[in-house]
């Protein structure tokens, strides 16, 4: 029989090694393939290896590959926009609002085990930019005067990226909704990053832009007023797999810290910071969870 003191010192062991292993748990950590999304990625592997996770992280996919690899048990967790999972991946065509849209979204991927953790105030939605010298001398200032201004009989070259042209929330239905088309051989297709290039540089003259991307203000561009409320709602918030949910509770508390940092203020300073400082990453994420004593 064993001794009550031997006893205590395997059941001290045990709990040693249960922590040890719940420490070393491993968390695979997701992320699209533009700045604010390996911003989040990397704040989000720091902040977690921070709390004793260990972190797998996989930044720079594409929407849809991301998404896909969470449904299927790939990703643990990631940064969406509730915009996405409404129209992309949900294909609702309703128009809602904020609260409305991450209340549906919420409720159409708990049926597909994601659970949504709380939003933050960061709503990084699509908008279609100028530079403000030719916004202000050609009287653009919103989607209805640029469609005027084509519809006139005005050329005007357009860049974007290959996902806004193709998706269904992307070029074409905007084009519909506000009842002109750039044409087609004006339409240049690009990588996101290269497009403020591009704009900036005149070698277009619209191009399509992150609302909370830095470089809007660093490179002095007007963000047109989507005057007929087009483009849906884009809240960040972290979604997470329910059965790592499940094993580690403890994960909503940390990443909706992080999420009640975040607004469009914020996030654009951290992308310039990235974009136009050209910050490492990882200097830039620290920093900002170190000075929040996240980590």
């Amino acid at each position: 029989m064993l001794k009550p003191k031997l006893l205590g010192l395997i059941a001290a062991a045990a709990l040693t090694l249960g922590a040890a292993a719940a420490s070393a748990q491993t968390v695979v950590v997701g992320g699209k393939n533009f700045t604010e999304q390996q911003l989040m990625a990397e704040m989000t592997a720091q902040l977690l290896s921070a709390k004793g996770f260990t972190v797998d992280k996989r930044a720079g996919l594409g929407s849809a590959p991301l998404r896909q690899a969470q449904e299927a048990g790939q990703i643990d967790v990631y940064w969406e926009y509730t915009g996405t999972s409404l129209i992309t991946y949900n294909k609702v065509e309703e128009r809602l609002d904020a609260e409305a849209t991450y209340q549906r979204v919420k409720e159409l991927d708990a049926e597909k085990g994601l659970v949504w953790l709380e939003p933050s105030k960061a709503n990084n939605t699509y908008g279609l930019a100028m530079r403000r010298a030719d916004s202000e001398a050609q009287g653009i200032k919103t989607l209805s005067d640029l469609a005027a201004k084509i519809n006139g009989g005005e050329t005007l070259k357009f860049a974007c990226n290959a996902e806004f042209y193709a998706r269904s929330d992307g070029l074409s239905p905007m084009q519909e909704t506000y009842g002109f088309e750039f044409g087609r051989e004006n339409v240049v297709r690009m990588d996101t990053g290269l497009v403020y290039q591009a704009l900036r540089d005149g070698e277009v003259e619209v191009g399509l832009v992150f609302a909370t991307d830095g470089r809007i203000p660093a490179f002095d561009f007007v963000v047109l007023e989507d005057d007929k409320g087009y483009f849906p709602n884009y809240a960040l918030a972290p979604v997470i797999r329910k059965e790592t949910l499940d094993q580690h509770p403890e994960l909503a508390e940390h990443l909706n810290a992080l999420s009640a940092l975040l607004d469009d203020n914020v996030m654009a300073r951290l992308n310039a910071e990235v974009d136009v400082d050209q910050k490492a990453i990882e200097e830039v994420a620290s920093n900002f969870l170190k000075s929040h004593n996240l980590i």
